[in-house]
């Protein structure tokens, strides 16, 4: 998202939250200052947030998260996983790797058919929003035609389509730019600084490399990453700093580490204190990553189904929008549809409507 001035309520003392103007499907703030929506965050004032106090930091989540987004809904989204195994990547959370001792066995990529019945389900469970991964370093040539024919038929389903499956090319995510895609996932993963701590056989730069290919081929750019790694509060605050500082990711998710048996980073932090990642902080995660990037989706991904709903809750008050419904992420557990609806009704959260089809062109008009 670009960088520049927009309306936005008044920040709270002490920090600097930038907004736009609320969405015409919720309540309108009320006209205040104006303020940058900036990509120039230092690593100094991204701590700062974080070592606010915690009442303060959601309250001013909150504010910045009514400043620009319709308050009491939530995007509900739906990942399948459409290639599964036999990723030659050794990232060290991930159970789908050749390196990993997990059990996942590698399939084939799905038949169209098979995914567009998915996609039929989860619409008629409430899913706006349909994202589909495949095990990847990046896709074969051979393989484009079935992508493109899949997000082609979830789009006349009415609902946003989100592919991840690697690394893309220029000439791959101009292809699927043409199929309709609205968005690409092409997650950072955690602070630069940390990034070999956790995949060798990618750098950082290719990241980033990708998700300029995608932005240039008119795609949102869905990029955020993993807390709960056995990282420090350093390497949080640079994984927000990260973020923070490219145009802003239209929507970025925030996982809680799974961890897996005979994953790298399972088996290191099996039996520890690492091994869970503390709640507050977890949500002091999502209000600075609200605060900084104030117009982005901010979705709880991966790591709901051994969070409180107590901890879902203060998520949303710190400005978290969208979650993944279903049993199931890609290869790992999630909280079910019917125990999300019955969490979403008891908070009085509604689910929201799917937003019309627009890539980065159309939605800057």
């Amino acid at each position: 998202m670009k960088c520049e001035a927009v309306t936005s309520v008044p920040a709270q003392a002490g920090t600097q939250s930038p907004g736009r103007r609320a969405s015409n499907s919720g309540p309108r703030p009320s006209p205040g200052h104006t303020a940058d929506v900036r990509c120039d965050w230092t690593r100094e004032e991204i701590a700062a947030l974080f070592d606010m106090p915690f009442m303060d930091l959601v309250y001013e989540a909150q504010t910045v998260h009514r400043a620009n987004h319709p308050r009491n809904e939530v995007q509900l989204s739906t990942l399948l996983s459409i290639k599964t195994g036999g990723c030659p990547e050794d990232c060290g959370y991930c159970s789908q790797s050749v390196e990993a001792d997990s059990g996942v066995k590698a399939t084939k990529l799905m038949d169209v058919r098979a995914v567009l019945q998915a996609a039929a389900q989860a619409k008629d469970n409430g899913s706006g929003r349909f994202c589909m991964g495949a095990a990847w370093r990046n896709p074969k040539e051979r393989d484009m035609p079935a992508l493109k024919e899949m997000i082609r038929g979830v789009r006349e389903m009415g609902m946003e389509t989100c592919m991840t499956l690697g690394m893309l090319d220029e000439g791959q995510a101009r292809q699927l730019a043409e199929a309709g895609l609205d968005y690409y996932n092409h997650n950072i993963d955690t602070a630069p600084e940390n990034y070999a701590n956790i995949i060798s056989t990618r750098t950082f730069e290719d990241r980033i490399e990708t998700l300029e290919n995608v932005r240039n081929a008119g795609i949102n750019v869905c990029c955020g990453g993993i807390v709960g790694l056995g990282e420090t509060r350093e390497d949080r605050i640079g994984f927000i700093h990260a973020l923070g500082s490219m145009p802003h990711p239209e929507s970025v998710p925030i996982n809680a580490l799974v961890p897996v048996k005979g994953t790298v980073l399972g088996d290191m932090l099996a039996d520890t204190p690492l091994a869970k990642i503390d709640e507050i902080e977890f949500v002091r995660t999502v209000a600075v990553a609200r605060i900084v990037m104030p117009q982005s989706m901010v979705r709880l991904s991966a790591g709901r189904e051994s969070m409180s709903e107590s901890c879902q809750a203060l998520c949303f008050m710190a400005g978290a929008n969208s979650i993944f419904t279903g049993d199931k992420l890609l290869t790992a557990p999630n909280a079910g549809d019917d125990k999300d609806a019955a969490m979403l009704a008891k908070l009085g959260i509604r689910a929201m409507q799917a937003a019309p089809h627009g890539h980065l062109e159309e939605a800057a008009e």
